[in-house]
């Protein structure tokens, strides 16, 4: 059973790969045949029918950005609750998680209404804009942040911290100088997801920008499809070099992704 998983799994990617070096007549007709003049072409017209380029670099922007602000409240916010105890600390915890059931979409018409409401009345403009999408990223992405580094927090022991105070260290200093450096597997495991949740995400990305300034990458290979006659080979092209960056980074951190992910599944 395991083998069939691995197999479904791992099928299309191959077959997205393998359609790449495809021409286009042979994607439509079923007849695929891996050459290297299509994978000459097919890479080539990707990067140069639509400003690829340009979509390439939005999305590390806001990716990039999201990561940052996500990850630094996350990081604070997962301390807290770790080792503070107040009033409704542990119902907060709970709501943190239980945000995750609620489908984002339902968030999508009302979001993008405050958006306009918040440019109408203060004239900061959010739709269309690096900062209303990163913004939006941030606030999705924050809740399950938290609750990971939340139990890797709990999983570190008080006495490290208490040893790190009785040296002299302030409640400050040895969060900065003890807890963090022991919490990177944790911190590393809630940025990948941050990066590879805000790298993917395309619906409130084509809802909340019309420019090609700041659209990302999902938004930009929907052009293959209608805008260019359809052209299947160059989708597969762009998705195979859109999967390359986010596969390297998983696969060169996974054990602190894994290791992250487990953190306080039987202790705290």
């Amino acid at each position: 059973m395991l083998w069939i998983f691995i197999v479904l799994t791992i099928f299309p990617i191959i077959w997205m790969v393998v359609s790449s070096t495809s021409d286009q007549e042979g994607l439509l007709t079923g007849k695929i045949q891996p050459q290297l003049k299509n994978i000459l072409t097919n890479y080539h017209d990707m990067w140069t029918n639509i400003n690829f380029g340009l979509y390439f670099r939005n999305s590390l922007i806001i990716d990039a950005s999201t990561t940052i602000i996500a990850l630094s409240i996350a990081i604070l916010a997962g301390y807290a609750l770790a080792r503070f105890k107040f009033i409704g600390s542990n119902l907060f915890g709970v709501a943190t998680l239980g945000t995750q059931m609620i489908p984002g979409i339902l968030f999508l018409l009302p979001l993008y209404l405050i958006f306009l409401q918040i440019q109408q009345t203060f004239g900061i403009k959010m739709v269309n804009t690096y900062r209303g999408i990163i913004i939006t990223y941030s606030a999705f992405y924050i809740p399950f942040s938290i609750w990971i580094l939340r139990g890797f927090f709990a999983s570190i022991p008080l006495e490290i911290e208490e040893a790190a105070r009785i040296d002299g260290c302030t409640q400050f200093s040895a969060f900065i100088r003890v807890i963090l450096p022991l919490a990177i597997p944790g911190i590393i495991a809630a940025a990948i997801y941050i990066f590879l949740m805000a790298w993917d995400e395309l619906l409130f990305a084509w809802v909340l920008t019309t420019s090609a300034d700041v659209q990302t990458i999902p938004v930009g290979i929907r052009l293959f499809v209608g805008n260019y006659q359809n052209r299947y080979d160059l989708l597969m092209a762009a998705s195979t070099v859109v999967t390359i960056p986010v596969a390297l980074i998983f696969f060169l951190l996974q054990k602190y992704f894994i290791s992250g992910m487990t953190a306080g599944a039987v202790k705290g």
